[in-house]
């Protein structure tokens, strides 16, 4: 498929008639605003401390039993805590809790009480999925109908308490947590053109992953391969920051994280480019740079099995939280890893059951040119 007939493919990928689409940007009025952090003295709830206005969040909850995971959106979040999944502690750090057994979103079975970037801000006339409220690629042939293109995400944080109890111990994901992410949206309009769009994969997620009997964690991110769901090349690929990656057992002494330990993330993507940095006190700086609208990997070397336009026809947005990785679902599958819990909270919390992950920054703002 030449670079023309890819270009008039994508262009037809939207559901949304074009016009529709251009008054849905008019409509938005401000939507390539971004967040910052701006810190108050009196903080009581996380929104006193953190700018939220361009974030909606699930919580691990069904509090009005419709059978659904709870969704806070962005006016509610200008005034929501709860006092075990999300609040701010006395230090002033914003805290996520996720016990392994809860509520789930729909077709997961991991738990997360979890930020999601709403570009829109409370601007509802725009819906979730719309254009308005995502961004993508420069790459993408209608990327000026988003409601970015690119952004950044910046956060300081430290891992409080990771998941202890599991029956799958090898299955790479146990005992870990996703703490940053960019998500690809799940669109069955863009996956009936068959060119790996609309898959809902996720081009990063931030780890940080430590064994019970381990004195560290290790500080990791994988990139998922931009395919079809039933394809057996869909998989995520790790690359190591501090410490090991996910299926490495063995201690990582000095060179990892320790639970309470501060580290810091930065997820630039400008124009095609996604430039990751990573930070923490008396460690190395890490940095990685992809290009996301290719299949050439984070080391540099082509990835034949990947999707060989990257994400270029995706529409994407930011997550951060504790997003749990201890599944208790016990299947085949390297996700499965049969973690432990009941469904009660205080019996979950005496056990060790669950993760939480603790913030003193998060910002969303414009990408940069870091040349």
């Amino acid at each position: 498929m030449n670079n023309i007939r890819v270009r008039q493919t994508i262009l037809s990928l939207t559901a949304i008639p074009i016009s529709v689409v251009m008054l849905m940007s008019c409509a938005s009025n401000g939507e390539s605003e971004q967040s910052s952090f701006t810190p108050k003295t009196t903080a009581t709830i996380p929104a006193d401390k953190f700018d939220l206005s361009h974030w909606k969040m699930n919580v691990p909850l069904d509090s009005n039993n419709d059978g659904k995971i709870d969704e806070i959106s962005v006016k509610k979040m200008q005034s929501y805590s709860h006092p075990d999944f999300f609040y701010l502690d006395e230090e002033g750090y914003m805290v996520f809790t996720a016990p392994n057994k809860a509520i789930t979103t729909a077709n997961s079975s991991n738990t997360r009480s979890e930020l999601r970037q709403m570009l829109r801000g409370s601007n509802t006339k725009i819906k979730t999925s719309y254009p308005g409220n995502n961004f993508a690629i420069a790459a993408h042939p209608l990327s000026e109908r988003f409601g970015a293109v690119g952004g950044k995400m910046t956060a300081t944080l430290k891992v409080d308490h990771v998941a202890l109890r599991a029956k799958n111990i090898n299955k790479p994901a146990a005992y870990s947590v996703v703490v940053g992410q960019i998500h690809a949206g799940k669109d069955k309009a863009l996956q009936a053109k068959n060119l790996g769009f609309g898959a809902g994969n996720e081009p990063i997620k931030i780890y940080y992953k430590k064994w019970p009997n381990h004195e560290k964690g290790s500080v990791f991110w994988n990139y998922e391969r931009n395919l079809a769901k039933n394809d057996p090349n869909r998989t995520d690929i790790a690359f190591p920051v501090w410490g090991n990656t996910w299926e490495n057992s063995n201690e990582p002494g000095d060179n990892g994280i320790a639970l309470g330990e501060e580290f810091s993330y930065t997820i630039n993507v400008h124009e095609n480019i996604m430039y990751l940095t990573f930070t923490s006190p008396g460690k190395p700086t890490v940095n990685y740079n992809v290009n996301l609208a290719n299949n050439v990997d984070a080391n540099g070397g082509i990835d034949p099995k990947d999707n060989k336009w990257g994400y270029t026809g995706d529409w994407l947005y930011f997550k951060a939280g504790a997003y749990n990785q201890c599944s208790t679902k016990d299947a085949p599958g390297l996700w499965y890893a049969a973690c432990l819990g009941t469904g009660d909270w205080k019996t979950d919390k005496a056990n060790g059951d669950y993760t939480q992950v603790s913030f003193s920054a998060l910002v969303l703002s414009d990408s940069t040119n870091p040349r």
